[in-house]
C-alpha cells in the first residue's frame, strides 16, 4: 500500500507548481480553523504574488489552523499546469479566473478518488476487485483530463458512488482478511461504526482491529493507546482526537489531512502512507 501510493507523486500537493488555488477559489469562515472570513474567488491577504503563503511557517499561531490541515491530494497543480496549461488566474480575464476556480474543486474530488483507488489496488486481500478498481482508476483519470467546460458539467456524486461501492467491497475484503471481518467478535473487534457519533469518546485502549470507522465522527475522541491495525478509516473525523501512542499499523483509506487534524505523538504508528505531521508533540 505505502509503496502504491509513495510512488505517485502527482496524488500529494505540490505548491510549487500551483497558482495558490486553494487559497483563493475555496471560501474561509472566521472560526477556530481560519483567522477571518473570505468569500471563493478572492485572495487570501496572506497570499503573495509569487502564489506563495506569506505565513506559512507561522499559521497555526496566526489562527489559520485549517490551513495546515488541507490537502488538494495535487489536484491544485493538475489544474494550474494541465487543465489550463500553465496559464496563471491573473494573467487573464475575470472570465478565465472564474473557469480555473470552478474546476479545482471539481478536480479535487476526482483525485482524492484515485488515492482512494491507488491504495486499493496495492491491497492483495482486494484482488478480487483489483480489475474493477482498475477501470475506476482510469475512468477517473480520464475524468481528471477534462475540458474546464466538460468538468463543470461532470456529475461528480454519481461517479463518486460507483467508486464508492468498489471501495466498500475491497474494505470487507481487507477487514475480513485481517481475521476481524464484519462477523468478528471480541470487545472492538470488527465492529461496523460507520457514521457513528463519537465525539469526546472515551476510548483509550480500546480494540479497535479491523472495524469500519467509515465517516464515524471522532472530534476530540481519546484514543490514546488504541489499537487500530487494518481499520477502515475512510471519511472518519479526525479534528482533535488524540492518537497519542495509538497503532494505526495498517490502516487504510487514512489521509494526510485527516492525521493533520488530529494529536498524536512520536509512539503513533502510522501507515507508510502519511508522514508524522511537524506539530504532534515528540514520545516522552
Amino acid at each position: 500500500m505505502s509503496d502504491q501510493i509513495a510512488g505517485l507523486p502527482e496524488l500529494r500537493g505540490d505548491c510549487a507548481r500551483c497558482f495558490g488555488l486553494c487559497c483563493v477559489a475555496l471560501p474561509f469562515a472566521r472560526s477556530a480553523d481560519f483567522a477571518l472570513d473570505k468569500p471563493a474567488g478572492k485572495a487570501c491577504p496572506n497570499l503573495g504574488g509569487d502564489h506563495r503563503c506569506g505565513v506559512h511557517a507561522e499559521l497555526r499561531p496566526r489562527g489559520f489552523t485549517g490551513c495546515t490541515v488541507y490537502d488538494c491530494f495535487g489536484a491544485g497543480q493538475k489544474v494550474s499546469q494541465v487543465t489550463f496549461g500553465g496559464q496563471d488566474w491573473r494573467s487573464g480575464s475575470p472570465e478565465h479566473a472564474r473557469r480555473m476556480f470552478d474546476a479545482f474543486p471539481v478536480v479535487r474530488q476526482l483525485h482524492e478518488l484515485l488515492w482512494y483507488l491507488t491504495e486499493a489496488l496495492g491491497l492483495p486481500a482486494a484482488a478480487p476487485v483489483h480489475p474493477g478498481l482498475r477501470r475506476a482508476l482510469e475512468k477517473t483519470e480520464r475524468l481528471t483530463r477534462q475540458t474546464p467546460e466538460e468538468l463543470a458539467a461532470l456529475d461528480v456524486a454519481a461517479h463518486r458512488q460507483e467508486v464508492n461501492a468498489l471501495l466498500l467491497r475491497t474494505s470487507e475484503l481487507v477487514r475480513a482478511g485481517a481475521g476481524t471481518g464484519t462477523k468478528g467478535r471480541g470487545k472492538g473487534k470488527g465492529r461496523d461504526r460507520r457514521g457513528a457519533d463519537l465525539i469526546g469518546a472515551r476510548l483509550r485502549g480500546a480494540d479497535l482491529r479491523g472495524a469500519s470507522l467509515r465517516g464515524a465522527c471522532l472530534i476530540a475522541a481519546d484514543l490514546t493507546g488504541a489499537d487500530l491495525r487494518a481499520a477502515d478509516m475512510i471519511g472518519a473525523d479526525l479534528r482533535d482526537a488524540d492518537l497519542t501512542d495509538a497503532d494505526l499499523t495498517g490502516a487504510f483509506f487514512l489521509t494526510q489531512p485527516q492525521v493533520n487534524a488530529a494529536r498524536g505523538s512520536a509512539g503513533t504508528r502510522l501507515p507508510a502512507s502519511v508522514t508524522r505531521p511537524a506539530h504532534w508533540t515528540p514520545a516522552t
